[in-house]
């Protein structure tokens, strides 16, 4: 369990500081940062997957080609993810990709609403309403929707939705979707190469290095993730996964000097109200479940 809960932790403090390993590449486009992570997470992943399990780890994906098709749209959902990611932290909106991570939960419950007809109670109800205020608040006070934080938060709660659907693990899951969007990646790199060629055309000694380490610093959090998520209870990892907007919303006020002005507060109140409100409830309904079991 402790080693279970510090491989989850691990995963959501790396996340929640990529923030500040993209700004040392700010100076490169994000869209060929993006590429450049795709060709290395590709190269990682896949490295991983056949010095563990060999080939084994294909003959669930080639038997079922309802979640090759699912993995391929979800590859599509991730990459458009990454790029704005990366382009907005470089961009100078880190406080609204966090806002983005804090309101993914509440769009993953929207979508289950809408897609799978799950319904909610009456506490899961208010929570996504305070959280639909927060939003409207914001956009009112800026004079528009926080259009990355939507994006962001959009993108990944369909992203999981899908993924859910697909019933593939997180791994392999990864290397597919990797390899859908490797040939478009490597297309980026050869159009920016300036005739020459080379992926790396123009680059200096530590921004190759940093852009290959976005192959293994994509792929291993996501291997603790899996290996904490089947481990450790489902209602701390509920608690956990707020470590990542948490540290990203740091970063942007203390190191970046991003404003964060009485604007941001009173709407990132709103969805931290919102979360506090259906984390309890997920508490209350696991803790009610487990009476009825005794």
């Amino acid at each position: 369990m402790n080693r279970a809960l510090a491989a989850a932790a691990g995963a959501y403090f790396i996340w929640g500081l990529w923030p500040l390993y993209w700004r040392l590449l700010e100076s490169i486009p994000a869209l060929q940062i993006m590429a450049q992570r795709v060709v290395w997470c590709t190269a990682f992943v896949l490295l991983y997957l056949c010095l563990r399990y060999r080939l084994s780890w294909l003959a669930p994906l080639r038997a079922s080609p309802r979640v090759l098709m699912l993995l391929a749209t979800t590859a599509l959902l991730i990459g458009c993810n990454w790029w704005l990611y990366i382009w907005a932290v470089n961009a100078g909106h880190v406080v609204e990709t966090s806002l983005g991570y804090f309101i993914n939960p509440l769009v993953s419950v929207a979508l289950g609403v809408l897609v799978l007809h799950e319904r909610l109670n009456p506490r899961q109800w208010l929570a996504v309403t305070i959280a639909l205020v927060g939003v409207a608040y914001l956009s009112l006070k800026f004079g528009q929707p926080p259009w990355i934080a939507l994006g962001l938060a959009l993108s990944f709660g369909a992203y999981g939705l899908l993924r859910k659907l697909a019933q593939v693990g997180a791994v392999p899951g990864l290397a597919v979707e990797n390899i859908v969007l490797l040939l478009p990646a490597l297309a980026v790199l050869l159009a920016t190469s300036g005739g020459s060629g080379r992926i790396f055309a123009g680059l200096d000694g530590w921004s190759i290095v940093l852009l290959i380490a976005t192959g293994p610093t994509t792929a291993l959090p996501l291997i603790w993730f899996a290996y904490g998520a089947r481990r450790v209870p489902l209602s701390l990892m509920g608690i956990l996964q707020y470590i990542a907007p948490s540290l990203q919303l740091l970063c942007a006020v203390l190191i970046f000097n991003e404003p964060f002005t009485r604007t941001h507060l009173v709407g990132f109140a709103c969805i931290w109200a919102a979360l506090a409100i259906y984390a309890m409830d997920g508490l209350y309904r696991m803790r009610m479940a487990a009476l009825r079991l005794t």
